[in-house]
């Protein structure tokens, strides 16, 4: 609120601290500049403050947060998406969509105003990809994907609900689930019993399961990557 004061009328927050106000990328150290949309003619020149200049905003595209004047979720894709990479921009879309704070008809509509703006094209090509958005938890879960990607297995659904469970990623075609197992969070027995109910329940509805660790992610992911493929291989389309 007091960048955006001190950039007087007009100013919304925006680009990158907008998408972390949002929840669309991860927090930033508290030292890093405050990034602030302001009028083209606008003179503004703070310390800690990131002055973007520009066309005044159209009326649906700020908002407020918290009495905070912001630019939308939909409008912060727009904007950051020619800032960060395209994993990062994948995951503040799905984050956006999954929590329904924008659409893709918003958004298509948005990409038809500005066409020829920086990431635009960037954002244009997730919407229209084939492979579904995937939305990860945690550094075990991101490696995991990377690694399916590197090997350009079928990308799986990620935390979905099946038979009643959230699990981690699910093969829908073949009836397949894996899940990471972090030691901080399995490491309990009764975590492990609980894992191995779960994995009961799922397998007598039809649907197999392997787990993963941490340390397999780390020191044997070629190995782990050689199950995998075998394990979604032998269970073939449901």
């Amino acid at each position: 609120m007091a960048a955006v004061l001190a950039c007087g009328d007009g100013a919304v927050v925006s680009h990158g601290s907008a998408a972390r106000l949002w929840e669309l990328l991860p927090e930033q150290n508290a030292s890093a500049a405050v990034e602030v949309t302001v009028s083209r003619s606008s003179r503004a020149r703070r310390t800690g403050v990131l002055c973007h200049r520009g066309q005044r905003h159209a009326p649906n595209e700020v908002t407020t947060l918290q009495r905070l004047p912001i630019t939308t979720p939909t409008r912060t894709l727009l904007d950051i998406a020619n800032a960060v990479g395209r994993r990062d921009l994948e995951l503040a879309l799905s984050r956006a969509l999954t929590r329904g704070v924008t659409s893709e008809p918003q958004l298509r509509a948005l990409l038809g105003r500005y066409p020829r703006r920086g990431g635009a094209r960037g954002l244009r090509m997730l919407l229209d990809g084939e492979e579904p958005l995937t939305l990860t938890r945690s550094e075990a879960e991101e490696r995991f994907l990377t690694l399916i990607r590197k090997a350009q297995l079928p990308l799986p659904e990620t935390n979905v609900s099946v038979t009643g469970y959230e699990v981690d990623f699910y093969w829908r075609p073949n009836g397949f689930v894996v899940e990471i197992d972090g030691f901080a969070f399995h490491s309990s027995a009764e975590m492990f019993e609980s894992d191995r109910r779960r994995d009961a329940v799922l397998a007598a509805s039809g649907v197999r399961v392997m787990r993963a660790t941490w340390r397999q992610l780390t020191r044997e992911p070629e190995a782990l990557l050689v199950r995998l493929t075998q394990a979604l291989a032998k269970a073939g389309p449901a």
